[in-house]
């Protein structure tokens, strides 16, 4: 009985630090092609990049990809439509810790070169 009660604190003391993860941020782009052409695209540059789509909805134009090397990268994407464009928005995280938006511009310029964007 006169363990339980350090132990309870010491649980208690443990316990008020964890914090969660911060949500990554978001890096987002515009890009003047179909949403369907921009999320085939999104879909071809990740599966070039060596990562396995793990989850994707052509309804909801979101597509989750995970890279199964050290220490573990993931990437979510989302499509919207904006007219006849496409808005995309992508995060990332590594390892489970969010990723910083710039690190994804390589991604995103690669995604504007497979849809013909670039000159």
């Amino acid at each position: 009985m006169r363990f339980r009660l350090p132990a309870v604190l010491l649980m208690l003391w443990l316990a008020g630090c964890a914090t969660p993860a911060p949500a990554p941020e978001p890096r987002e782009l515009n890009v003047a092609a179909s949403p369907d052409a921009t999320l085939a695209a999104a879909m071809a540059v990740l599966m070039d990049r060596g990562y396995v789509i793990r989850h994707a909805d052509g309804d909801l134009a979101r597509v989750e990809a995970a890279l199964a090397r050290w220490p573990g990268y993931r990437v979510q994407l989302q499509v919207g439509a904006q007219g006849d464009d496409s808005r995309v928005s992508v995060t990332a995280t590594r390892g489970g810790r969010p990723m910083a938006p710039h690190t994804l511009d390589p991604l995103l310029v690669e995604l504007q070169d497979r849809l013909g964007l670039l000159p």
